[in-house]
């Protein structure tokens, strides 16, 4: 069987192309997802922008987070807020911030189920977070 998109773009929250990344794979041969040569690189962005949305754009509840990352115009947002709940045991109304390392990495685990049908050793989603922690470059300002 063949990966999901997400996974054998190493892009496992489906991020559309459109910034310069840290870690982005060249040329992309996608065109519509980004790419990274790493899974690792690829969790950075996700919680770069997760990052964003928490600190910038005041998206302090996964209902919030999930609200902003899958729109009712493009996706089942209900549908996708229950799943990623059952995944992670996180509580969609609470307040979660960026510093809080178990609780991003629960949410990317469950965000990637959602978005590929698979998941992601949580491991590899850990060295994701501890690169977008590490590294200012690449910050979004979405």
């Amino acid at each position: 069987m063949k990966n999901p998109r997400g996974i054998r773009n190493n892009n496992p929250l489906n991020i559309r192309v459109g910034n310069d990344w840290q870690g982005e794979r060249k040329p992309n041969t996608d065109g519509a997802f980004e790419q990274f040569t790493t899974m690792q690189y690829g969790y950075r962005a996700a919680f770069k922008l997760l990052k964003a949305y928490i600190e910038k754009h005041h998206c302090r509840t996964i209902r919030f987070i999930i609200n902003r990352w899958a729109p009712p115009k493009e996706n089942n947002t209900n549908a996708y807020l229950k799943r990623v709940v059952e995944i992670s045991g996180l509580n969609p109304d609470a307040v979660i911030a960026f510093k809080e390392k178990q609780n991003m990495i629960d949410l990317a685990y469950a965000m990637t189920i959602v978005e590929n049908g698979v998941g992601v050793e949580k491991s590899v989603i850990a060295q994701g977070y501890t690169l977008a922690e590490g590294s200012e470059k690449g910050v979004v300002e979405e």
